[in-house]
């Protein structure tokens, strides 16, 4: 059957594509473009016949959107089934490939890869067949072809054997495991993700270290990389689109909320993100209270602004750790604070103009995640703070890599440490903390995404 899209010479694969749908009340359908580094990256090509981005169906907008035979230019959705895509998505993409690679499992109690699990994987190979054969569809001759992330990683291997004359790239936008932590997974799939990715002509990575991760589990697990290349590609700040974005009307009015929430002359510790396990938010919290038992001055003249938003509710897990840190953010409040100091201001409904204005406010960003790929969070407060901003930033951030010169270090499980850091960043001399904040900004744009996606483009055509 012909293709309705053409063929084309630049392919995105993602399991969330640029735009969704939503059904209106008259049963109409509304789009949203989406944001994002992807999304800028591939404006950077241009749309038309020439470029396609194939995605996941997420919604019952989007499904019915694909249903209806509604076409946005340069992108596919793919209708895979509700319970297929739920096992593939949440029960092995989000529950287990997430996991190993933060390193996130109580290991007395999970994993357990039991029969249940080998279904829901066949829905894992099932929905990565999908793509790959889309993907063969939509190709033309020669073509390149960029997929991303650990919801694929077996498309590569499945694309490669469909269509041997494609270039193949596949990006991963997490952390890599260690090979002791990776062969938890079962001996089969471990060496099916390796040798799926490896059906790639280049594979990146955001940090050096998760690419030479990747490198050991393959020499440990899959004989070698192969001809597969490598390449690091460390994803940066959009400074023109913040820089521009965080001084329109709508932050401006967040700023004046927020001014009101926190209090005339008090510095403010800022952090915004997902309330993701590897975020630990937790700690973060617990940290700001070591610094006011250990800091007493510090009581009544600074306040914790943490926007926690809630991320895959649908996993109890998740609903869970929303919970405790509205449960340790309001501990702190009722045990220090006074009729005229909050002191954690703590919003869960995500707001993006609201976190720019949080940006511009922070005299100390806070990020402390157990393990990230990067954390654009802590490129994108250097970049929008009003006066320049302090950052203490865990040792286990992949932006640390590129900003840990500039930033306060900290141990993301070292509570008292993460205090002591707190202290320090928010007695820093304004003038240190302005030049720092300048250096961190420059590393953090260093690559911003439009960069990120044509460099690798180039060198998988290369």
């Amino acid at each position: 059957m012909a293709s309705s899209f053409g063929a084309a010479q630049v392919l995105v694969a993602s399991n969330r594509g640029p735009v969704s749908y939503a059904v209106a009340d008259d049963g109409s359908l509304r789009s949203k473009r989406g944001g994002g580094g992807l999304v800028s990256g591939l404006s950077a090509i241009g749309s038309g016949s020439d470029s396609l981005w194939v995605c996941s169906a997420l919604s019952d907008g989007d499904r019915e959107a694909v249903r209806r035979g509604v076409a946005v230019d340069g992108v596919r959705m793919l209708d895979i089934p509700a319970d297929v895509h739920a096992d593939a998505y949440n029960g092995v993409a989000n529950s287990v490939l997430w996991f190993v690679h933060h390193m996130l499992y109580q290991t007395p109690l999970e994993p357990v890869f039991d029969g249940s699990f080998r279904s829901q994987w066949a829905s894992y190979e099932t929905y990565n067949r999908a793509f790959a054969e889309a993907l063969a569809e939509e190709a033309a001759e020669g073509a390149a072809v960029l997929v991303q992330d650990y919801h694929l990683t077996l498309v590569p291997g499945m694309l490669r054997e469909l269509r041997p004359d494609l270039r193949i790239g596949h990006f991963s936008h997490t952390p890599w495991a260690p090979p002791e932590y990776f062969a938890m997974l079962p001996d089969d799939i471990a060496r099916q993700v390796l040798r799926g990715m490896l059906g790639a002509d280049r594979l990146g990575f955001l940090t050096r270290r998760w690419a030479d991760a990747f490198t050991a589990c393959c020499e440990r697990f899959a004989g070698g990389l192969g001809d597969t290349r490598i390449g690091v590609h460390g994803l940066g700040a959009d400074a023109d689109f913040l820089r521009a974005r965080s001084h329109e009307a709508d932050v401006d009015e967040r700023m004046a909320g927020l001014r009101e929430e926190i209090g005339e002359g008090r510095r403010t510790i800022v952090r915004v993100d997902r309330t993701e396990l590897s975020k630990n938010i937790v700690r973060g919290l617990l940290a700001y209270r070591q610094l006011l038992d250990d800091r007493p001055e510090w009581r009544e003249r600074v306040v914790h602004v943490a926007f926690a938003y809630p991320s895959r509710q649908d996993l109890a897990v998740y609903r869970d750790y929303t919970a405790e840190v509205q449960r340790v953010a309001e501990e702190i409040n009722e045990r220090y604070g006074t009729p005229g100091w909050r002191p954690v201001v703590l919003h869960v409904k995500d707001d993006f103009a609201r976190s720019l204005a949080a940006y511009r406010l922070a005299d100390v960003a806070l990020v402390n995640p157990i393990r990230d790929g990067m954390n654009l969070v802590a490129k994108e407060v250097p970049v929008v703070s009003d006066g320049g901003c302090a950052l203490v930033l865990s040792q286990e951030a992949g932006a640390h890599e590129e900003l840990g010169e500039d930033a306060i270090t900290v141990n993301p499980y070292d509570v008292v440490q993460t205090a002591e850091a707190l202290h320090e960043a928010l007695s820093m001399r304004p003038e240190d903390r302005t030049e720092r904040s300048k250096r961190l900004a420059a590393a953090a744009t260093a690559l911003p995404p439009a960069r990120w996606f044509l460099d690798q483009l180039e060198a998988l055509r290369g």
